[in-house]
């Protein structure tokens, strides 16, 4: 129901009313939501009235509540950022989203202003709050109002370590693994690959092997194909949602037929992420990638929703640091195991399976079928489980350095 609202929202038809689920299952007209609602505190109970914007729905006024709450409000342009209990919740003023914890989730409606003044959407007190802070609100929809616990009583045993894998990983990161290509699309024709095999068929054959040895290091992978078929370029990244880390996409470069005398010497492996700093060598692959859409007239719908397309620019932006660093590493330990050169990371603007991304997400090119050195690497058994172990370590890296991120910055990494 909030994804719905909030492109209804974006799509300039606002909805007749907006709703929020903790204040009632069914949709409110706002002539039936409360007036007001109390803050239940320790320090005793403040009523806020609840303002209705005719585009952007039902919201409490931010200074109001922040002193409520004793929090704060700040301005970090383009952003107002609210500061409850030591976490920033972070909200893109007329743009139904909240950033939290780094995570970009979709609101039933926007931060908006009246007469200069911040407004926070209702469904961030009724539902968000107490959610996210569960051992700090609660939520009492029969006394509408939101009941703050206080802080958390300190315990003379100290807390345990969490659980922790071999690998010194938390349980429960989420890694979505994609082939490229697929089902009629074959990818590039793989010049020097034997007789019959495509880069879908060696993308596939690496990505299934990526996937058996990240699981074999207690990471969960979802992937978007695991037999020959063709899934559209902008229903791949989708299929990471918010629970999952990273999104990694493996492809085969290929040199054009007209460069035919440098496919001696051309080969090598690079990793590509979303960014503004297009490279002639990242508008060549993204061309050649993009060029996969006269397959998709019958290609099977993903996951993906027009909220993609419409996030795609904040998330560029957020998720840029930690993609460049996931490539960063792929780049080094792909380095251990190939014979090629580290031709490093580049971005790209133009990649339809990396604009559609909510998450962190890379595009990994493992070799060139154009090169018969980089051909043997990416068809021969030994070396396809070699890139994919590589890859995984590589993965595995970059999870184990953001836990120690979040761990530093008190946000909680690790899921």
């Amino acid at each position: 129901m909030i994804a719905v609202a909030a492109l209804l929202l974006l799509a300039g038809s606002p909805p007749a009313c907006v709703a929020t689920g903790a204040l009632s299952d069914q949709a409110v007209a706002p002539a039936q939501l409360p007036g007001s609602l109390t803050i239940q505190t320790p320090r005793g109970a403040t009523r806020l009235a609840i303002t209705v914007d005719p585009r952007s729905g039902p919201g409490l006024p931010a200074l109001a509540l922040a002193k409520a709450l004793s929090g704060s409000v700040r301005a970090a342009d383009p952003w107002f950022e609210l500061v409850l209990a030591r976490q920033t919740f972070r909200f893109l003023l007329h743009a139904p989203v909240l950033l939290f914890n780094d995570r970009l989730q979709p609101l039933a409606g926007p931060a908006f202003l009246v007469r200069d003044s911040l407004f926070i959407p209702l469904q961030f007190v009724t539902e968000i709050l107490p959610r996210v802070l569960a051992e700090r609100y609660d939520w009492d929809p029969s006394g509408i109002r939101l009941i703050e616990n206080g802080p958390p009583v300190v315990r003379s045993r100290p807390p345990q370590e969490p659980v922790r894998l071999p690998n010194g990983l938390r349980p429960g990161h989420v890694v979505t693994v994609d082939a490229g290509h697929g089902g009629v699309d074959p990818g590039n024709p793989g010049l020097y690959f034997p007789r019959g095999v495509r880069e879908k068929d060696v993308t596939l054959s690496v990505s299934l092997l990526l996937q058996k040895e990240l699981m074999r290091q207690g990471v969960r992978v979802v992937m978007t194909r695991t037999t020959d078929t063709l899934i559209k370029r902008v229903d791949r990244a989708p299929y990471c949602t918010h629970e999952c880390d990273l999104f990694v996409s493996l492809h085969v470069d290929a040199l054009d037929p007209k460069a035919r005398r440098r496919y001696g010497e051309v080969r090598g492996f690079h990793t590509i992420i979303v960014g503004e700093e297009n490279s002639e060598d990242a508008d060549r692959i993204a061309q050649m990638e993009n060029d996969a859409v006269r397959y998709e007239d019958d290609a099977p719908a993903g996951r993906g929703d027009q909220l993609d397309f419409i996030l795609r620019s904040l998330q560029r932006n957020e998720y840029l640091r930690e993609s460049a660093r996931a490539a960063e590493l792929v780049q080094e330990n792909i380095a251990r195991v190939h014979t090629g050169d580290d031709r490093g990371v580049k971005q790209s603007n133009q990649l339809a399976v990396l604009n559609t991304a909510r998450r962190p997400a890379i595009l990994v090119e493992m070799g060139y079928s154009t090169n018969a050195q980089d051909a043997k690497i990416l068809t021969g058994r030994k070396s396809q489980q070699a890139l994919a172990t590589a890859i995984a370590d590589a993965i595995v890296a970059y999870l184990l350095e953001y836990e120690r991120k979040t761990a530093t910055t008190g946000s909680g990494g690790g899921r």
